[in-house]
């Protein structure tokens, strides 16, 4: 697919905490839009989306100037901290990690600001291998971070059915090992789950000791609504799958990690993505 590149410069770069992120006080998304394009993503029913021409992952908007803007605003808010903690999830609405991050780096320079100007907490969500790159970065955060790895499945043929331009699980999991050894805090984020093999808690189990586990329903922030507007069902119906689809099915995958995991590090939707 070929993907339109655009330059813009924002007014800002921190956005409150709202809805399943009030736990936040601020969300912050390097980019606009998302090259991996995965077929379930709640932000195609977003504004961000519908009112832009072309196909979600077709487009990908570059924030310059991201890093001064940072600095400035993270400033701002930490004067506030005597009242309120600062707390940031990146990111929300893209990846923080797609391969425009090869080139523009706009992500490393925003948590090399952080390293100056830390926050009191910083989670990381994203799914791809080039999170690795940071390591160094990240080690300098000690406990106020974590770094979560969405793996939705460890079956490739679902991967590519679901999202063949994502990052193939093999990366993504060497990439969690990488972040353990270097100490970083991890979690393996199973969002929005797929169907898998009855091996893949025991495959998770050798590279975290976290996971969370969301689905469309409780995930989408519309209970479900924007995901069946996007006709992802039909993706599972043409695999024969419809099961996994159901909004009990996340409950049959915790008690199949639960052979491997402890309950106190299985979490569930938002608790999982919590400061």
């Amino acid at each position: 697919m070929h993907r339109e590149l655009l330059y813009k410069y924002p007014k800002t770069i921190l956005n409150k905490g709202t809805g399943f992120l009030s736990g936040y006080s601020h969300s912050l998304n390097p980019y606009t839009g998302c090259a991996f394009g995965c077929s379930f993503c709640y932000v195609r029913q977003m504004p961000v989306s519908t009112f832009r021409e072309g196909e979600w992952g077709a487009w990908v908007d570059v924030k310059k100037g991201a890093a001064d803007l940072l600095q400035k605003e993270l400033r701002r808010a930490k004067k506030k901290g005597d009242r309120d903690r600062v707390t940031i999830f990146m990111s929300s609405s893209t990846d923080p990690y797609q391969p425009v991050e090869h080139k523009e780096r706009i992500t490393r320079s925003l948590l090399e600001v952080m390293i100056e100007e830390p926050p009191d907490f910083l989670f990381v969500q994203t799914r791809s291998p080039m999170a690795c790159r940071d390591i160094d970065l990240f080690s300098q955060f000690e406990n106020k971070i974590r770094v979560s790895m969405t793996i939705e499945t460890d079956r490739e043929d679902i991967r590519k059915h679901f999202m063949p331009d994502a990052p193939a699980i093999r990366g993504r999991l060497k990439t969690l090992q990488m972040l353990k050894e270097a100490g970083v805090p991890t979690q393996a984020t199973i969002a929005p789950l797929l169907p898998s093999s009855w091996e893949f808690p025991e495959i998770l189990k050798e590279h975290v000791d976290r996971i969370c586990i969301d689905d469309y329903f409780m995930g989408d922030g519309s209970g479900g609504r924007r995901t069946e507007n996007l006709g992802i069902r039909s993706k599972y119906e043409e695999l024969g799958l419809e099961k996994w689809y159901e909004p009990v099915a996340y409950q049959k995958l915790i008690r199949r990690f639960q052979r491997v995991f402890s309950d106190e590090q299985i979490y569930v939707s938002k608790d999982g993505f919590m400061p």
